[in-house]
């Protein structure tokens, strides 16, 4: 059967309802080319929010608020100046938030159109998943699992360092934005 035709409910373990982001075990990554040679990357260790299933993928939703004082790029320095006003500026702007309702398929993969917010400015940001599947924990619930990436262009949130060393750019526009997450269905 085409993707296209399926609906959620026709996946094997689907289960409708109300899921929470699951932070111990999820992960929002990033990468960016740093001096033009190579990539540095990146995580934030505080991801919240909540998936919504349903029977038709038109009708799912998902809010996912990620906070931007728990980068962690493993190393400090870096970590206080990506949070500074050179980039996230953190105590005006302590979020990046995600938010979108409902699901499309786009040839074999599917595709969130949600709204990005980062540093006051809100765009259409498409987010292309991988639905891992539904199963039970060893605590007696329900879990849920995605992969994800999407790229976005910094400048365009507002994220506008200049840093120039022998005339090359230090830090790319361009980040690559990797997801991992787990959810536990909400009881009652």
């Amino acid at each position: 059967m085409e993707r296209t035709a399926m609906t959620l409910a026709q996946l094997p373990g689907f289960v409708a309802g109300t899921w929470d982001i699951d932070p111990v075990h999820s992960d929002v990554g990033f990468t960016v080319r740093h001096m033009v040679v190579s990539k540095v990357r990146g995580r934030f260790d505080g991801v919240s929010g909540e998936i919504v299933t349903t029977d038709d993928p038109t009708a799912a939703s998902v809010r996912v608020a990620i906070d931007l004082n728990t980068i962690n790029t493993h190393n400090e320095q870096r970590d206080g100046h990506l949070r500074s006003a050179d980039f996230f500026e953190v105590e005006t702007y302590p979020e990046l938030t995600y938010t979108a309702t409902g699901v499309r398929a786009d040839g074999d993969e599917y595709v969130l159109d949600g709204e990005l917010t980062l540093k006051g400015v809100t765009k259409t940001v498409p987010l292309r998943f991988e639905l891992n599947g539904f199963g039970p924990d060893p605590y007696g619930g329900t879990r849920v699992g995605f992969s994800g990436n999407t790229e976005i262009n910094r400048r365009e949130f507002g994220v506008n360092f200049e840093g120039i060393q022998d005339g090359i750019a230090v830090v790319g526009d361009k980040i690559s934005i990797h997801i991992e997450l787990e959810a536990v269905l909400r009881q009652g």
